[in-house]
């Protein structure tokens, strides 16, 4: 067998195979941009063609280094030393002299965003946001860890065992441009592990500006070792595929759109990295005859506050319910929209429709779109196989309306069109909520509004993500993924016969 060779040029309508029996071709446009140093990444399951460059490649190389060599000082780091991070990290974001460059930075960042006619709804960093973080570093500060923390023990004669958690390695994040994420994800130093971050590039400048003015002070202070928290200070895109590339990873947690998201867990996978893909997010809530009207309207109503993953997205409501539920459910949407001081909009699947005044399919209303305000109608029909579709709304809440035979038809659509994220059941039956709950192939279940779905509000503590089973059930934990979830095992033997043989 021949020796591989570096990879320095690339030529127009290249065949690359993939997939083991699949071929897909290099573009003019790749082929013109590709130069030597530069990477390709070929994904396996698409055949998506991923161009990283050099220096790209290497800003992202240096973060995952600089955060290897600091978990491999992790162990003699105490746990008042990481206790000890997250309250000066705290108190600098809420030192206005300090947080003062921070929130320039934030507003340049917007300003910059606007300008391109993006969204900012996620990217201002608010007085809430602010105040949050604050919350969630003092939260992580209280919290026990879990390093060292004995979780089975045997004895043998002679000798015995102990099963110990431990810092799993480096963790890397790419997040969309939320500027809180940062103090979200520091949790996993309280479990022993180390960070790498990747932030949407409109955010890119703020996620500069808490690193320089709290984050790498605060780490500093502490004592913590350089590289405990890594930015990958690159706007580029491919920053993230450079980062989830590297081996050294030890898990590889995204968040953002369904597509980017899928993209880059594939990349993390063939590097030989675990996953936490936290993609295509929107809630279902089915109702049936024995829900009461007021129960199914209030759920929908609070399911509908703003657009996050856990936002009621398809609704799924019983033919024999529908003529008297129906009108409820249209009463609450437009409530959710009168409180965000904008109109709502309504999809009702094919074969639906006659449950649905006729007056929504012909009146026209103004939307909230990322590119700005939009008229359209306030319902309109969409196909069947549609029902998984996620509504990526700004302002104006959005949801897809369909009725059905019964809740098993319900499920059924869930589990085949659905990411396999959060469902709720509005019934007042206890044993169609027992069956709901042993059928629908979800990690979060309830019984009222969706929103309940969150690390923080739930369990009281910050989140890092929130994992669907769209890319299949998770191996031995939750689909809250929070900073003392990210763990190993170690095993360590005590003799105290040391005439010990087998």
């Amino acid at each position: 067998m021949s020796e591989p060779v570096e990879l320095t040029a690339l030529a127009p309508h290249q065949k690359i195979l993939f997939g083991g029996n699949r071929v897909t071709e290099v573009s003019p446009e790749l082929a013109a941009a590709f130069v030597t140093g530069d990477r390709l990444i070929v994904v396996g399951e698409t055949g998506d063609l991923l161009h990283i460059p050099q220096d790209v490649w290497k800003v992202a190389a240096d973060a995952v280094e600089r955060a290897t060599a600091a978990f491999g000082k992790m162990g003699s780091v105490t746990d008042n030393q990481v206790t000890q991070f997250y309250l000066a990290f705290a108190a600098r974001l809420a030192d206005d002299d300090t947080f003062a460059p921070i929130a320039s930075a934030n507003a340049a960042d917007v300003e910059t965003a606007t300008a391109k006619g993006r969204s900012v709804t996620r990217l201002v960093l608010s007085d809430q946001m602010r105040a949050d973080m604050i919350s969630g570093l003092e939260t992580w500060s209280a919290t026990s860890s879990i390093r060292n923390r004995v979780i089975e023990h045997l004895d043998h004669d002679g000798w015995s065992i102990d099963m110990l958690m431990a810092g799993l390695g480096p963790v890397g994040f790419v997040f969309e441009g939320r500027p809180n994420v940062f103090a979200d994800a520091t949790g996993v130093l309280r479990s022993g592990n180390t960070v790498v971050f990747r932030i949407g590039s409109d955010a890119l400048e703020t996620a500069k500006a808490i690193v320089e003015h709290a984050l790498d002070p605060a780490l500093r202070a502490a004592g913590l070792p350089a590289g405990a928290v890594s930015l990958v200070a690159s706007p580029a895109r491919s920053a993230g595929w450079a980062m989830f590339s590297q081996p050294d990873l030890s898990l590889a947690v995204s968040r953002g759109s369904g597509a980017a998201v899928s993209q880059l867990g594939a990349v993390a996978r063939q590097a030989g990295t675990p996953v936490s893909l936290h993609g295509t997010g929107g809630a279902w809530i089915m109702a049936d005859a024995n829900s009461s009207p007021s129960d199914v309207g209030l759920a929908v109503y609070h399911s509908l506050d703003r657009k996050v993953c856990n936002t009621l997205n398809t609704l799924a409501i019983t033919a024999d319910a529908a003529d008297s539920l129906v009108p409820i459910v249209l009463e609450s949407l437009k409530k959710a929209g009168d409180r965000l001081g904008t109109s709502s909009k309504l999809h009702v699947a094919k074969g639906s429709e006659s449950w649905v005044p006729p007056a929504w399919f012909t009146t026209t209303v103004s939307i909230n779109r990322a590119k700005g305000k939009v008229e359209e109608p306030s319902a309109e029909i969409i196909s069947h196989d549609e029902l998984g579709r996620e509504w990526e709304w700004e302002q104006s809440p959005e949801i897809t309306l369909v009725i059905v035979k019964n809740v098993e038809e319900a499920v059924a659509l869930f589990n085949d069109q659905s990411p396999k994220f959060a469902a709720s059941l509005i019934s007042n039956d206890a044993e169609s909520q027992d069956r709901f709950y042993s059928a629908i192939d979800a990690p979060f279940v309830g019984n009222g509004f969706t929103r309940w779905v969150d690390g923080q509000y739930a369990f009281g503590r910050p989140e890092l993500g929130l994992s669907s089973w769209q890319f299949g059930r998770l191996f031995g934990r939750g689909g809250v993924l929070s900073g003392d979830s990210v763990y190993t095992v170690r095993t360590r033997a005590t003799q105290t016969d040391l005439d010990l043989g087998r």
